[in-house]
């Protein structure tokens, strides 16, 4: 496992939540080549999903830019290994463009 070297770049999730997310992504690393990040990605939503209901998104990959809404208390940004990990809940947006 390597959750223990995950550095956390942003969140807003609480710790044990936080704890969950790298440990999710250890494990996927184990059962998954680091170049198949969408099945990676899938392990990760799937195990949010399970654990604290749908609509959980993941976006895993060393280079990727997004712009999105969410959850309040759902959202943690962290690299492992040679990978960045996007976790969040998604929300509707209280804004128009």
């Amino acid at each position: 496992m390597l959750e223990g070297k995950a550095m956390v770049e942003d969140t807003d999730m609480p710790v044990k939540m936080q704890l969950q997310a790298m440990a999710s992504a250890s494990q996927a690393l184990d059962l998954f080549d680091v170049f198949d990040c969408r099945s990676i990605a899938a392990h990760i939503k799937k195990d949010f999903d399970k654990t604290h209901g749908c609509g959980w998104q993941c976006v895993v990959g060393s280079n990727f830019g997004c712009f999105f809404t969410h959850s309040k208390g759902s959202f943690i940004y962290f690299k492992l290994e040679t990978l960045n990990f996007l976790i969040f809940k998604g929300a509707a947006s209280s804004s128009s463009p």
